[in-house]
């Protein structure tokens, strides 16, 4: 996670190159689709030098090279979550360590979204492909105790693509005000079990396109994880301020269920749709 003004995202991808017209098909194993316009030329496509230097450039580099505490924190915190078999949503993934966490618990898939289509290519599919490329690591749901059959390819002699962990992603860029209209727009609307977001609540101007995200994404029983700091200082944000928000909206529940006391206090809170409110 890490902490865009992220209100949105392009049509999803899994991995080649760069579908981003808003609408072309799913890919298996690379670059994220960018919603809405065409490819970006490039000499107007970020510079990873200014991209690795910089904590953020609103509207157009959201944070997403760098690690931020929350994200930490989430990731500490999922040791206590049944994943196995979920859809997962990693909204504003930047390195992608949330979606990641969620694959080695056994989420049945995992989509990243991040505002830059620049931090997906060149950080979260690099990471999560080698998240567990380690010889002989068996994907979550696989029984290493059971007995190989006479047809069974040993585990070293398995396709790159059945053992990746990409073939369990999709990767997105572009705004929230858009991710959610990506998916409901396509006929039937896909919805998460599982939203895990860090360092996302630091824009107040943003809150609305999240909330619509939010609401919009996650299936009627689902949970959404927020890592936060409690305020933003220099930009205004926080969790008390998200809170009041939520609660005017009166679609969500949400509640603290951590609190860090480490310097700037951070906390961990937990979003589900009010009895009758979900959409």
């Amino acid at each position: 996670g890490s902490g865009p003004d992220r209100d949105g995202s392009g049509p999803d991808r899994d991995g080649s190159g760069p579908d981003r017209d808003g609408s072309g098909p799913d890919r298996d194993g690379s670059g994220p689709d960018r919603e809405g316009s065409g490819p970006r030329p490039e000499k107007e496509r970020l510079s990873w030098d200014l991209l690795s230097h910089s904590d953020l450039l609103p509207g157009v580099y959201e944070g997403g090279l760098k690690i931020w505490e929350c994200t930490v924190d989430l990731v500490e915190y999922m040791a206590g979550i049944d994943l196995q078999g979920l859809k997962v949503l990693d909204l504003g993934c930047g390195a992608g360590l949330l979606g990641i966490a969620a694959l080695s618990k056994g989420a049945a898939c995992v989509h990243f979204q991040d505002y830059n289509s620049e931090v997906l290519e060149q950080l979260t599919i690099p990471n999560v492909a080698l998240s567990q490329a380690e010889p002989g690591h068996l994907l979550a749901g696989t029984n290493q105790d059971s007995e190989m059959g006479e047809n069974d390819e040993p585990p070293g002699k398995r396709s790159r693509a059945e053992c990746s962990p990409l073939s369990r992603c999709r990767f997105f860029s572009g705004p929230w005000s858009l991710f959610g209209q990506v998916h409901t727009g396509r006929g039937a609307s896909l919805k998460y079990d599982v939203i895990l977001s860090s360092e996302t609540l630091y824009c107040q101007r943003s809150y609305a396109a999240l909330h619509h995200a939010l609401s919009s994404l996650l299936s009627d029983q689902g949970t959404i994880y927020l890592a936060t700091k409690a305020h933003y200082f220099g930009v205004g944000g926080g969790i008390h301020l998200f809170q009041n928000f939520v609660e005017e909206k009166q679609i969500f529940d949400l509640r603290t269920v951590k609190v860090i006391d480490d310097g700037l206090q951070r906390c961990i809170a937990l979003m589900s749709f009010r009895r009758g409110k979900s959409s």
